[in-house]
């Protein structure tokens, strides 16, 4: 008689402090809802105070514990009192979205090295600065989870967005070789990269854009926001546990990886 199979998937983030960047709209936003829904406590990041009163709002409307923060990904002193204030206040992040990101698109021949920097600056060096800022407490408690919101341009490139592409292919290295320093202290490294996403800087494109955009996805549409933080809140859970320095497309199959 061959033995049954028991499958048991748990997603309650009970107890758990998550910490998301950029969590003011759109993706993030979505994120944030979706693993306060799932039981964590969750502390949202924008760059503005109005950013964060709306954070707050938004997770009080929905009845989830939290709060939102002012945080600057790009400068060192910012992070230190943030994390000081949520360690506080509450615990150290057993779970960080490095969700935070902007684009300054223009064609190499035309960027300006402020563009680049900036980009490279803000969606790539504050991922070594936040992750390294949570990390020695998740090893101190031999759990934890790492996200980071990648894009499918960071596998498959894009005109006019070459620090963009580098920024987001560039974190999927650093997904993938952190994985394997923290992963004997039950600390799981994943990178989410969505396709195209219904948001507002999507809505604003002209109907023939959208047009030629959805002929690249075979599902012809694009993905909600919602999509991303489902996934997103399945790899920060129990039931993830095993899945670790691995990038998980959400683009429709716009890419097969």
């Amino acid at each position: 008689m061959s033995p049954s199979l028991s499958l048991s998937l748990s997603l309650s983030l009970k107890d758990k402090v998550a910490l998301v960047t950029g969590a003011s709209r759109g993706i993030g936003q979505a994120i944030a809802l979706a693993l306060g829904q799932a039981g964590a406590l969750v502390i949202g990041t924008a760059t503005t105070e109005s950013g964060a009163h709306t954070i707050s709002n938004t997770l009080k409307a929905a009845h989830i514990q939290g709060l939102g923060i002012v945080l600057n990904v790009v400068e060192q002193d910012s992070i230190d009192s943030a994390i000081q204030l949520i360690k506080k206040q509450y615990d150290m992040p057993a779970i960080l979205i490095n969700n935070a990101a902007i684009t300054q698109d223009n064609l190499l021949l035309r960027m300006k090295e402020s563009e680049w920097n900036n980009v490279i600056e803000t969606n790539l060096n504050s991922i070594y600065r936040m992750t390294k800022a949570c990390l020695r407490d998740m090893l101190k408690a031999q759990w934890g989870r790492i996200i980071n919101i990648s894009s499918v341009v960071g596998t498959t490139g894009n005109p006019g967005q070459v620090n963009y592409a580098a920024a987001k292919a560039g974190l999927i290295g650093f997904t993938k070789a952190l994985a394997q320093e923290v992963g004997s202290r039950a600390i799981t490294i994943n990178a989410v990269a969505p396709g195209f996403i219904d948001t507002d800087m999507t809505r604003e494109l002209a109907e023939d854009q959208r047009r030629l955009l959805l002929e690249r996805i075979p599902l012809q549409r694009l993905g909600r926001a919602e999509e991303v933080a489902a996934v997103v809140a399945f790899l920060s859970s129990d039931s993830a546990a095993y899945i670790t320095g691995q990038t998980i497309h959400v683009n429709g199959g716009m890419f097969m990886a």
